[in-house]
């Protein structure tokens, strides 16, 4: 089963519809996700740079496997990499992690991937609506600029990345999320704009580590280690 990213869905969502995940499809969504930078917080210089280390991303993970590439998502903003999905071995969880940190311009690369055998058809199917549906509130909601958010779900718990005007924006689009049909669990790793960010390395994953960019050089600072603290993360469980 291939999944979709709500930065897919955002591209697919502003052509008018949904379509599967593939090459072409990829190529579309980056499109899209670049034609919109102007309009977000993260100008469109950017955005073309998220969409790039996303485009990157994805390409290590179809080379390495397969069935990588299909089960992992990502959103990518301002250079933190959020990594979604399930795989069925720990080791695949690390090695997909330690790829996405060797791709150029990444700052973070933010570990919240699921251990475990893979979901049901409907569990797709749900993460699916839900995504579609959060997309749905947030564009009609005139106190939400959507176009600054990424959304992704999987197996009912969603994830938020972008960056927002205010915390009470945020809890506007956390309280959208929870208030939806299967939403089990809902994780922000949103910016507030002008506040302070969370350290460059860090993770949602309870006791994770993050990952730390493996494209210093030597006239640039050492990245530092990884943290466990959460920041920037907000999880609202129902």
């Amino acid at each position: 089963m291939v999944r979709i990213s709500g930065v897919w869905a955002l591209g697919l969502f502003l052509a008018g519809g949904l379509a599967a995940c593939s090459p072409v499809g990829v190529v579309v969504g980056a499109g899209a996700t670049a034609g919109v930078g102007a309009a977000q917080e993260r100008g469109f210089r950017t955005a073309v740079s998220d969409t790039e280390i996303q485009t990157n991303v994805n390409a290590k993970w179809a080379t390495e496997s397969l069935s990588m590439f299909n089960q992992l998502g990502t959103m990518v903003h301002e250079g933190r990499v959020l990594v979604t999905g399930r795989v069925d071995q720990d080791a695949t969880r690390s090695r997909a992690l330690e790829l996405a940190a060797q791709v150029q311009g990444v700052t973070q690369v933010i570990d919240e991937i699921q251990v475990g055998p893979s979901g049901r058809t409907v569990d797709y199917g749900r993460d699916l609506w839900i995504i579609g549906q959060l997309r749905s509130k947030l564009t009609f909601d005139g106190n939400v600029q959507a176009v600054n958010y990424a959304i992704d779900s999987v197996g009912g718990t969603v994830y938020l990345m972008g960056v927002a005007q205010s915390q009470a924006e945020v809890d506007r689009v956390i309280g959208h999320a929870r208030n939806l049909s299967y939403v089990r669990r809902v994780v922000s790793h949103v910016r507030v704009k002008d506040a302070s960010t969370a350290p460059a390395y860090s993770s949602g994953q309870p006791g994770g580590a993050g990952v730390g960019a493996g494209n210093a050089t030597p006239s640039e600072p050492a990245p530092p280690a990884p943290s466990n603290r959460k920041d920037a993360v907000t999880v609202a469980p129902l």
